[in-house]
């Protein structure tokens, strides 16, 4: 008898997930620690951790698509993918185009100089200089907004890393914590400024008006996810917080 019970668990839970929503989920992995290529050559990451955490609360399974950042949205629009979980910042603008889950991380832009630069120390001396960032990041519009300077757009945060320590830019503008911890790898680059990004936070994207129910499901998911702890451990485990 114990058999043929667990033989009906089994094959309930097979049905559910043949019936469960497959999502292809694009992310541009050179944002540490975010998304990232690590040493086995596998897309990881605090938003493809928190991607998997969600799947299991709401029951839907997945498959990462990687690709470049300023391509995201644009795939989601074609159809090529479900979702974005790619570090993107909630913006108003961006809105317009896509309906995002409550913001789930907060953070600041952070310009980085070489640390021999002694001619930039604040932000009025970027006037004249040439700002390296990526393409279609907030930073790229907040560069922009900097009264003379000269904006370098990259394809991805890596190359605009390369820029600034090869001589080709004088600055680079990204993420906080992912300017951190290219720092890290890079002794000769500093930080010289944090300011607000001017968006809500980081956010899983979805396609305008095409997801709302699994938007709601995936809210009251991260509601539960924060709650239990697992997303302080996630926090912890990319050393987060």
């Amino acid at each position: 008898m114990k058999n043929i019970f667990k033989f009906a668990a089994v094959a309930l839970l097979a049905l559910a997930f043949a019936h469960a929503e497959h999502l292809k989920v694009g992310t541009n992995a050179v944002y540490p620690p975010f998304e990232f290529i690590n040493d086995q050559n596998k897309i990881t990451g605090f938003d493809i951790d928190l991607v998997d955490a969600l799947s299991k609360k709401v029951g839907f399974t997945y498959e990462i698509v990687n690709m470049s950042f300023d391509g995201l949205i644009p795939a989601l629009k074609a159809g090529k993918i479900d979702a974005i979980a790619s570090g993107m910042s909630a913006t108003a603008e961006r809105a317009k185009a896509v309906d995002f889950i409550d913001p789930y991380f907060n953070t600041t832009n952070i310009f980085i100089k070489k640390a021999d630069n002694d001619a930039i120390k604040t932000k009025a001396d970027l006037a004249g200089k040439k700002i390296a960032v990526q393409i279609g990041t907030v930073q790229e519009a907040a560069a922009k907004e900097i009264k003379d300077a000269n904006v370098m757009v990259n394809e991805d945060v890596a190359i605009a890393v390369m820029a600034l320590k090869t001589g080709k830019a004088d600055a680079l503008l990204t993420d906080n914590l992912v300017g951190v911890e290219y720092i890290k790898k890079n002794p000769d680059l500093v930080a010289f400024l944090t300011e607000p990004d001017g968006s809500e936070g980081f956010s899983i994207a979805f396609n305008k008006n095409k997801k709302l129910d699994l938007i709601a499901k995936i809210n009251a998911a991260l509601k539960q996810i924060k709650a239990s702890g697992e997303y302080d451990k996630l926090l912890a485990k990319y050393n987060l917080k």
